[in-house]
């Protein structure tokens, strides 16, 4: 079979421990004998970071707004004792928000269904893709803690004089909390959530608490509905909509839901209901995640972490079965995005088919541990890591004849 061949490089994110793994094992067994594979790439590995003063990520984001696609591996954000572990400089940001950053980026993360596994929720029929503001909010707040009695004050200095508003008189010790946004970041964030919802002719669903915050959310509301206006007629066009809501009541909703629409939060909203919505549809390795960029760039990635128990025992000479399906996917989207973008049909139907190869492995009871706890039937087989990958090999070889 000739290779398919690109004309445009994928940004290659590698990343840590397990999920570094699978990385090898994906482009050895399911890329690299069927693509003539272009990429740029860049370790974000932790030992790489440290030794580069993580100047790395910031340099694999700068090539995604260059090249426009990227594909990453999960990374670890260290911790006080992984610093220790790593013989670390200084404690380093996570890697995804740096590369958030830098892009201005909307995360869209959606469950990957397959027939063996069902939803906790019985109406749930189709994905539910959450689109997270992956900026501000309390990560990035700033925060005190009080000694004694005391008044707390918001303070702005701006070039049109100063505006101060009390905050709260303390009788005593007690903890403060002040977090910020940009309208700029919001009107990205909603264009991102208006155009995904058009590529992928979703209806689109905004959920914040305007009615208590009616500053702070009341804001992320106008813009919203502001910027809606230019998109308008084209939702009417795709048969669409868009609608805003109190969260409250979007939760309630979407737990009566058949599924199949975009869910849009801000950025704790989105990130603590896409770990619930992982959950409930069945595992956050079964999660894809997508970062995209109101310059039209777009990162892919898994949804979960690095898997660190996994890789000790790998390291132990152990038998594992992690999951490869989120990372496989986080592959195809950069090669389906890819192919689209450069106009190479190959390119993006095979991404199709590898995806369905997965699939279609789930389907005839090959997994491993952690979906056969989850799976429905009898004729079902737990494997290995690499036993699963060569299935899925073996599948795609048959969908590419």
């Amino acid at each position: 079979m000739e290779k398919i061949k690109m004309t445009t490089p994928i940004v290659e994110m590698d990343g840590d421990e397990m999920t570094r793994v699978l990385w090898g094992m994906i482009k050895d067994k399911l890329i690299l004998p069927f693509i003539d594979l272009k990429t740029e790439y860049y370790d974000l590995g932790l030992v790489n970071r440290d030794k580069t003063d993580d100047l790395v990520t910031v340099q694999s984001a700068e090539a995604t707004l260059k090249y426009g696609v990227a594909v990453k591996c999960a990374t670890i954000t260290p911790n006080l004792q992984r610093m220790d572990e790593y013989k670390l400089k200084k404690l380093y940001k996570s890697p995804n928000a740096t590369i958030r950053a830098i892009l201005d980026g909307t995360v869209f993360r959606t469950p990957i269904l397959c027939k063996r596994i069902k939803p906790c929720v019985a109406t749930w029929e189709n994905p539910i893709t959450i689109a997270r503001h992956a900026y501000g909010d309390v990560y990035k707040s700033v925060e005190i803690k009080t000694e004694g009695a005391g008044s707390a004050y918001l303070v702005f200095e701006g070039e049109n004089g100063e505006i101060k508003q009390k905050v709260f008189d303390f009788e005593g010790s007690g903890i403060l909390q002040a977090m910020h946004n940009t309208d700029k970041s919001i009107e990205s964030f909603a264009d991102a959530c208006f155009n995904y919802a058009l590529e992928t002719s979703q209806d689109l669903w905004f959920s914040s608490k305007d009615t208590i915050s009616k500053t702070y959310d009341g804001n992320f509301k106008r813009i919203f509905e502001e910027r809606f206006a230019k998109y308008k007629d084209e939702f009417e066009r795709k048969g669409i909509t868009y609608f805003y809501t109190l969260v409250d009541d979007a939760i309630a909703r979407v737990m009566r839901s058949k599924g199949g629409f975009i869910w849009a939060c801000k950025n704790y909203d989105g990130d603590v209901f896409s770990d619930m919505l992982s959950t409930a549809f069945g595992s956050l390795a079964m999660m894809t995640s997508v970062l995209v960029s109101p310059k039209g760039c777009f990162e892919y990635e898994a949804a979960h972490g690095t898997v660190t128990r996994h890789y000790y025992r790998y390291l132990r000479g152990e038998e594992t079965s992690t999951n490869p399906i989120a990372t496989i996917f986080a592959w195809t989207g950069a090669l389906k995005k890819r192919g689209e973008l450069d106009g190479i049909e190959a390119l993006a139907a095979f991404a199709d088919k590898l995806e369905k190869s997965c699939i279609a492995v789930l389907d005839k009871g090959i997994m491993t541990k952690d979906l056969f706890l989850l799976s429905s039937g009898d004729d079902k087989n737990a494997v290995n890591t690499s036993e699963f990958i060569d299935e899925i090999q073996k599948e795609l070889i048959t969908q590419l004849a």
